[in-house]
């Protein structure tokens, strides 16, 4: 990847791709962006202008102008950075950002990390030569850095964390234990409950979700300790933080948020069940998670979450 380029992804362009080829490259020369930003104010007022294709894209003015100043730092410090590239599960079009909340995870490591990459969507239908050349018998998401490929989702984080660090790049690591395994068992209650097909125990497994919900409400409204003064006099034991550890986004997020967004948009479609509003930590949460770019970007279109759980999601009866 030529030195200065920046990753630029929205919902929005995820329906923009070619239709003629296996694999999608969403990336974009911020040179062209920020031209693009300046000039295009018939762009700003359509939402997004010019023709696409595979190096470049046109988006609304807002965020070429806020792309400037990033421009110049990427320029500056990325300079002898190997080339990252990350590889994740295609949508049904072969080419949009599909359903995989491993593949959204390291796109938003990758993302609040702040290094220069690339993301390729790989259409598994197809089965397209880059899987054979790079990572035989693997499935998205893997990574190129440099010369090296890992397929491993843990390993890569890992291995991003300790080689992506500071001072250059910011630590993502949670800094209190207990914020890794919050909500760790709302996915499986989850699956249960969409999976039964059964109408009398339906009642139970929903039941069972909002058990596991009420539990990560509640760590979420919990003070951590680096929210607690030992000498304050006033006794606190509640939290208004927005994420999971703190106030800024961390690994800990990055593994559960994918999951409560599909557990969230699969639930509505095939169950009429919604998160409930007296869980308001949660809620503040979701709300603070959806406000982050890093988050709401990289989530894939509602129907391809949908399409994905066509076949998973039982009917009861």
């Amino acid at each position: 990847m030529q030195d200065g380029q920046l990753l630029v992804t929205s919902p929005a362009l995820q329906q923009l791709s070619p239709r003629h080829s296996t694999s999608r490259k969403w990336r974009s020369s911020a040179d062209d962006c920020v031209a693009a930003g300046r000039t295009a104010a018939a762009a700003a007022a359509a939402g997004l202008g010019g023709e696409t294709s595979s190096s470049s894209y046109r988006r609304h003015r807002q965020l070429f102008l806020a792309l400037e100043g990033k421009y110049q730092q990427v320029k500056m410090s990325d300079a002898n950075q190997p080339k990252v590239e990350l590889f994740v599960k295609a949508g049904s079009d072969g080419q949009s950002i599909g359903n995989c909340p491993f593949s959204q995870r390291l796109f938003m490591v990758l993302w609040l990390k702040g290094v220069t990459f690339d993301v390729t969507t790989v259409d598994m239908k197809r089965k397209p030569d880059i899987l054979k050349d790079l990572a035989p018998g693997a499935q998205p998401p893997f990574l190129l850095y440099g010369s090296e490929v890992k397929t491993d989702t843990n390993k890569i984080e890992e291995f991003l964390e300790e080689n992506l660090s500071p001072p250059k790049y910011p630590r993502l690591a949670a800094r209190n234990p207990e914020s890794n395994t919050a909500g760790m068992d709302v996915f499986s209650k989850f699956s249960a409950y969409v999976k039964n097909s059964n109408p009398q125990t339906n009642e139970n497994l929903e039941k069972g979700l909002l058990k596991a919900l009420k539990k990560l409400d509640d760590y979420l409204g919990s003070a951590l300790p680096d929210e607690i003064d030992e000498n304050s006099a006033d006794d606190v034991t509640s939290s208004s933080r927005p994420f999971l550890d703190g106030q800024e986004l961390t690994l800990a997020d990055c593994n559960l948020l994918p999951k409560l967004h599909i557990m969230k948009v699969v639930c509505l479609k095939y169950r009429n069940f919604s998160i409930p509003q007296s869980l308001t930590n949660l809620w503040r949460y979701l709300n603070a998670a959806y406000a982050r770019e890093e988050f709401s970007s990289t989530c894939p279109i509602d129907e391809e979450v949908h399409i994905a759980y066509s076949s998973v999601a039982k009917a009861l009866k």
